[in-house]
Parts: structure tokens; sequence; C-alpha cells
């Protein structure tokens, strides 16, 4: 930082500045502690690092607060440090980020509880059972060996692998799709969301400030194109594409745009790149879209550059015809200083009637969201700039305008029940304007100031209804997040600036902006959209739907293969007789099969409906009362099949009996998977051969139970003996019911449910 001390500019490192410090500040300085202006010339500051909003705001006497971290975007200036360290905005914001506290997602709650229920259940019923077959006389060392067997049968062992694998992969598959999750956990979550807060700078627009309309007195000319790249072109009202050289009106108003101006566009290789104000390079936009060349550095003879207190921008610039003041700025700016108006039958002079005109003219483009520039130009005989007597010679209007795939995003969102909720910086008018533009249906525009008079019941009330939020502080930002949470509500926020670092901290997911977003941002954040798009947003909810969909599937699938075993084991203990299935075979069965039967099923897509489901409630489990229901029916079929199988097989040796009933279990376990890729799609709806890993899985491991059976080595691991035709069919005709009937019942339901609609 440059001081003054003791009369002397030095330079210093800024975390020796004092509140008293007398600080200089030059154009592309980056703001070292709040600060107000002392003195200024033409001194512009890029605040977006805190507001979000992209334009840069004028600093003078008049608005002389400067703040830490935002930079001088163009003239210099002198001023005093107020403030230093957590003291300053950029502290506060810090201060109210870090006050929130680290937080569990949903996922990590659900499974937390899960494991708990697991783990006591696990300790019971292997307790029980070895109980159990103790006081019916059974030897004590083999129902030990047997009881934790069957705690190990009891807990799905390749649970953590499986759902970390998932999540890995999922989070993979968003980095494909510009989402890139900072935490597992995090798609998964933003799947289960029922809000979604966004902001609309850069994320529901291209922050790209494009020109598209131009008002004359006698013509409305409309612009096509978007965002700072000169392809589009200029329409008359009859649809006839114009240019500068076919109408002199439009191309005094182009020559202004492309003179008057300190923007420069550059084209890389993917794009055109703007340098300077947003508002100056979409002007220059618009002049080379109507083939008008820029003047060079020798037209220029001065300049008085744009000031918060003029509004308007003027230079005199050298003409065919002598010298030529060129003027653009705020309407009314304009207007303070105009006398004369053009139009088609020559200059007039500026009456009350044009007065209206333009007055009209100017609030219905405002009313529609774009920001107005009026235009002036009068030759003079001088070599000086005197900004009076000009001539007014219309309107543009820009805007920095919404996505294209934003609509259909937002249309895609609603479908899924998810209420998409408008949080801006900007302009109440600008905000309403964009939301009609995107479909965003809203009653009412509310500012932060507004939220300042609302008690915390109000706030309740109002976030109820489709509304807006424009002109939003942080404080603000996270009031509403907080509030829609209390409603049980399951949030996502969006942001870029350090101001947003609060909310998206607080926010059940916290979703940066990878291109525009500051590094607190991001690093508060739970997941980073690395091309700022929000209809990135939409399509990584459905791939945490889908994420969670297959945890829910292998959990289920998992736990109804252990239910069968237990069954098994419970009816052979009560009953008596030899032991079904040896403490080795249920370790087989839990540790080599079934967990790669789990991956591969946690690898399903995404089901063709899941975006037209609602949002899952805050407090849904991954099991629920239904689950439990199937995982007690499919254990309960299978452990029954596996005991009567075994049991009408003794007679031929038990060992034979066990190695087929053990085979069956495993088979009945590798069916029933396919009752699990969809909990209420058939297979033919959602595709056979639609998660081609799932039948590799499915091969390899019965596979490897045909090895266990027929290879010698894993006969003495696991005690098996080689089983015949007759004892596969047995096992066939067992295992069929599994496939057929769950797709039969999930086709008679999709039927009804396509009927119904």
């Amino acid at each position: 930082a440059m001081v003054v001390r003791d009369g002397q500019e030095i330079i210093i490192p800024s975390r020796e500045l004092v509140p008293g410090d007398l600080i200089v500040l030059q154009a592309g300085d980056t703001i070292p502690a709040d600060a107000t202006v002392l003195d200024s010339v033409c001194l512009s500051v890029d605040e977006s690092i805190l507001t979000g909003e992209s334009d840069s705001d004028s600093k003078d006497l008049r608005t002389p607060k400067l703040f830490t971290g935002t930079a001088i975007a163009a003239g210099h200036a002198e001023a005093c440090v107020t403030a230093i360290g957590a003291k300053t905005e950029f502290g506060h914001i810090a201060e109210l980020t870090g006050s929130i506290g680290s937080k569990q997602t949903h996922l990590q709650k659900h499974l937390s509880k899960l494991a708990s229920q697991l783990g006591f259940t696990a300790l019971i019923i292997a307790g029980g059972i070895s109980v159990l077959g103790i006081a019916l006389g059974r030897d004590l060392t083999e129902m030990l060996m047997t009881g934790l067997s069957l705690a190990v049968a009891i807990v799905p062992e390749g649970l953590p692998a499986v759902v970390t694998i998932t999540l890995a992969l999922g989070a993979a598959a968003m980095v494909r799709q510009n989402a890139l999750a900072r935490r597992l956990q995090a798609i998964e979550t933003l799947g289960a969301a029922s809000v979604i807060c966004t902001d609309k700078t850069g994320t529901l627009t291209e922050n790209k400030m494009t020109a598209t309309r131009i008002w004359t007195p006698d013509q409305l000319f409309q612009v096509t194109g978007t965002g700072y790249d000169p392809a589009g072109h200029i329409e008359a009202d009859d649809g006839k594409r114009v240019r500068a050289r076919d109408d002199a009106h439009l191309a005094q108003i182009l020559k202004i745009a492309a003179t008057c101006t300190h923007a420069r566009l550059v084209r890389g290789q993917k794009d055109w790149a703007m340098t300077g104000s947003p508002t100056e390079g979409a002007l220059l936009a618009l002049a080379f879209k109507g083939w008008q060349s820029r003047a060079t550095d020798g037209d220029i003879i001065s300049e008085i550059p744009f000031d918060s207190d003029r509004k308007r921008m003027s230079v005199l610039s050298r003409a065919s015809e002598g010298n030529e003041i060129l003027m653009k700025g705020a309407p009314e700016a304009i207007l303070s200083v105009s006398t004369n108006i053009r139009t088609a039958d020559g200059n007039q002079p500026l009456g009350e009637s044009n007065h209206n005109s333009i007055r009209e003219a100017y609030e219905e483009m405002a009313a529609d969201g774009l920001r107005v520039i009026a235009f002036a130009a009068r030759k003079t005989p001088e070599q000086n700039i005197t900004e009076s007597g000009m001539t007014f010679l219309g309107l543009v209007g820009l805007i920095d305008p919404p996505r294209p795939e934003v609509r259909d995003a937002i249309k895609s969102a609603r479908s899924a029940s998810i209420r998409v909720l408008m949080i801006t910086g900007d302009s109440p008018v600008t905000a309403r304007a964009i939301a009609a533009q995107v479909g965003l249906d809203a009653d009412t525009v509310v500012t932060g100031k507004s939220l300042d008079e609302q008690d915390d019941a109000g706030l309740r009330e109002l976030l109820k209804s489709d509304v807006i939020l424009a002109r939003t502080r942080p404080a603000d930002k996270m009031r509403v997040v907080s509030t829609l949470q209390a409603q049980n509500q399951i949030v996502a926020m969006t942001g870029d600036g350090v101001n947003d670092a609060p909310a998206l901290k607080q926010a059940d997911i916290g979703i940066a902006m990878g291109i525009r977003g500051t590094d607190v941002a991001r690093e508060a954040a739970d997941l980073v959209l690395l091309d700022d798009n929000f209809a990135t947003i939409v399509g990584a909810i459905g791939e945490g739907r889908r994420q969670f969909s297959n945890i829910r599937k292998f959990v289920r699938y998992l736990l109804s293969s252990n239910a069968g075993e237990i069954v098994a084991l419970v009816v052979n203990i009560a009953i008596g007789g030899p032991l079904i299935f040896l403490a080795t075979q249920i370790l087989w069965m839990n540790l080599v099969t079934d967990g790669v039967t789990a991956v591969a099923l946690g690898l399903e897509k995404g089901e063709p409906d899941q975006m037209e489901m609602p949002p899952r409630r805050k407090d849904e489990p991954i099991l629920g009362v239904g689950g439990v229901a199937l995982i007690c029916l499919l254990g309960l079929y299978s452990g029954s099949a596996s005991y009567w199988i075994f049991n009408s097989l003794l007679d031929s040796g038990v060992d034979l009996a066990r190695t087929t009933a053990f085979t069956a279990m495993v088979t009945f376990e590798k069916i029933s998977v396919f009752a699990f890729r969809s909990l209420h799609l058939p297979c033919w709806r959602i595709g056979w051969l639609s998660n081609p890993l799932l039948l590799v899985a499915f091969v390899v491991t019965m596979g490897a139970q045909v090895l266990a059976i027929y290879w010698t080595p894993l006969q003495h691991l696991l005690h098996t003996v080689a089983i015949g035709q007759n004892q596969w069919l047995l096992i066939a005709g067992f295992a069929l019911p599994l496939l057929i009937v769950p797709e039969l019942v999930k086709t008679i339901q999709y039927v009804a449910s396509q009927r119904a609609r």
C-alpha cells in the first residue's frame, strides 16, 4: 500500500496500515483497507467482489466509502483509512461466515442412523441365535462362530465402500457436466433440494451487457446477438437489416458508440474478450454490428471522462467538416445539456412534446429491465469541449441477457417440484424483467430494505409466495436461507462474491461460481459451477437424485440378501439338524459376491422420470416402512426356499445339501438384484441392457460361485462338493419367481399409473 507519512509517499505492507493513514490509490490497485475518499479524479471502483454486480461504481466526496478487497477500475484518489482487519466490511463478512459451524449432509445423518440401527440389530440377533442354539444343545464353539458369522451377515460390510465409490464416480460424472463437488456428499444433498436460491448476474444471465434496442424519434431498431460478439445485426421495424451507411441518423449514434469509449474487443480462440466498462463494451459491439469502424487515436482531440456528478462522457473528435463533440450518458444528463433533437426533417428545437416522447421511450425501456444510454452531438469550431447546446440523437437499451438454456432449466426444476427463488443485488425493475424472461413468475419484488421491516413471522409468510428479492445484502441472504430451513426446506444457494460466503455456508448446499466467483465464495461452497450456469445446477440435481436412489437400492438389496441368510439360519437352528451355512460360506456370500453386485447396482443410470418426482422429505429415511417390508418379504422367500432345498437333500448327504443350499442362496441374491434396479419401474422400461456393468458383475459372481463348488482349492476352503444337473434345476425353479414376480408387479403398477394420467 502506498501511504503518506511525514509528508513522504512510501510503500509499506498493507498489514502495517492503521486507521488514520493517508493512502494513495491508482487505477489497477486493490484497496488495502476500508477508507474514505478525501480527493479523487474520475475515480471508479469495481466492487463486484462484495456486491456480485459487474458494473463499476463512481466514487467521490458524496459517495466516499471504499472497501477492502475492491479494485480501482479508473482514475486515482487519496483516502483516509477508517478500518482495518476484522473491523472492515470484508472482516465482518468473514466473521459472519466463521460463525457458522461445520455441517453434516443429510446422507451422512441418514447413514449414521442406519449404521447405529444395524449395529444394534446385529448384536441382538447374533446373540439371540447363539443363546438359542446353545439352549437347544448345540456345540458352544459352533454356535459362537455362527453368531459371529450372523453378525457379519446382518451388517452390509460393503456399504461404506459402495457408497464412496458411487459418490466418487458421480462426482467424476458431474465434472464432465461442469459441476465440481468439493465434498462427495454435496451432489446427493443437492438432489434433495426443494428450494434453489439463485443469484441473477452471470447465473441466470450471461454476465455480458448487450445492446438490444435503438430508439430514434423516427425509428425503432432491434439488435440481434448476445454478449460482446459482433456477429449480430441491426433490424428496422420492417425486419430489414441496416448498417451505418444505410441510415445517417443511425450512423451518428454508432459513431458515438465507437468513439466515445475506452473499451476494447479482442477475438480469442473461442470467444470475444472485452476490456473496459461492460456498458462501453456492449456499445462498441453494437457499433461493429452496424459496420461502424472505430475512431483512431489521432481523431480524438480531447475528452471529459464520465463522473457521477455529470453522468455523461464527452469527446472532441475531428470530422470531415470541422470538429465535433460526441456525448453519451444517462438520459436525464444528456437532456439537461441538449437544446435540439434530430429527426428525419433535420434538427428541431427540443420542446415539451419531444421531451415527453423521449421520456416515454426511456420509461418503456426501463420497464423492460434495460439500462438506457442517451446520445447527443454537435459540431463546433472550438478546440475544447463545452457541454451545452447539444443535439439529442436517440437512446440505446442494454441488458445482461438471460442464458438461452435457463428457461428450460427452470421449467425442469418446476416439474421436479423445486422452487427457484431469485436473490440479487440488482435493481427491482431489472430483477423483475429478467425473471419474466426466464419464466420465473413473481407476485412481488421485495428489496433488502423492506426485509429489514419484516419480523420473522412476516418473512415466513412472505417466502411462501412467489417473490423476487432485490438490492439484498449478505445478512439478508443468510436470513432468507435460515428462514427457509426453519420451514423444513432443503436449500441450495448460489453465489460468487465475498458477500455471498455466509449464505453459502449456511445453506444445506452452497454453490459457487467457478469463473467469476471469488476464492472466499468457492471455499465456503460445497459445489463449484465451472461454467457459472444455472442449467448445470438442474443437471446436478438429477445426478444427486440418481445417487440417493442408487444408495437406497443397494442398501435394500444388501439387507434383503442378508435377511435371507438370517431366515435360513434361524429356521435351521430352531428346527434342529446340521447347520445350513458354515461361517466361511456366510463370509463368502457377504464379502465376495454381494459387494461386487452392489457396486454395479450403484452405477445405475438415472431413471426416466426422476426429474418428475417431488423432492424427498427432509426426514425421509434410506429404508422406510416400504423398504423394511420389501427386505422382509424377499428375505423370507429366499431363506425359506434355501432351507427347503437343504432339508430335501439331506438324505443325499449333508455336504451335498449344504453346498446346494449355499449355491441357491448366492443365486437368489444375484437374481434378486434385477428387482432393485428400480424401485417402481420394470426393467423393460429402464432397459435390460442399460447397465452393462451389472450384467458383467452377475456373470463374474456366478462364475466365482461355480469355482467355489467345482475348483478343489475353494472346495477345501468353503467345505463344498460338486453338485449335479438335478440340483441346478431345483435352484433355477426357485430362482425364477424372484425374476418374474417383481417385474410383473411393477409392470401392473406402471400401466395403472399411466392410465391414471
